[in-house]
């Protein structure tokens, strides 16, 4: 069997993110990660109404003025959660060093 050349082994998580680089689905496989981050890392599932991200900024409309003064004192916190939740997902495509969400903007 000459001319048949092996490639290298890669796990299933690598070849799954090697298809969403290579079908250009990355951008919107990542923002439901990051929608998702934001539902565990602030616990306002039930009040976002609307979420909205770009160019690193994350917005959120949220149902009630009480949950969005509590979580507008914790932004710093939300986002660094979010960040951190998003580091250690095997599934989120990164495409530089720093974290995804820059900031969060709450309506």
């Amino acid at each position: 069997m000459t001319g048949i050349s092996r490639k290298k082994a890669i796990t299933v998580g690598d070849a799954i993110k090697e298809m969403f680089v290579k079908e250009h689905l990355s951008a919107s496989h990542n923002t439901r990660r990051i929608f998702d981050a934001w539902d565990d890392a602030s616990g306002a599932r039930n009040f976002t109404s609307k979420r909205f991200f770009r160019d690193g900024i994350l917005y959120i409309t949220l149902t009630s003025s009480v949950i969005r003064m509590q979580l507008s004192v914790q932004k710093d916190l939300i986002l660094a959660r979010m960040n951190a939740i998003l580091e250690g997902d095997p599934l989120f495509i990164r495409s530089g060093s720093e974290g995804p969400v820059k900031e969060i903007r709450l309506k």
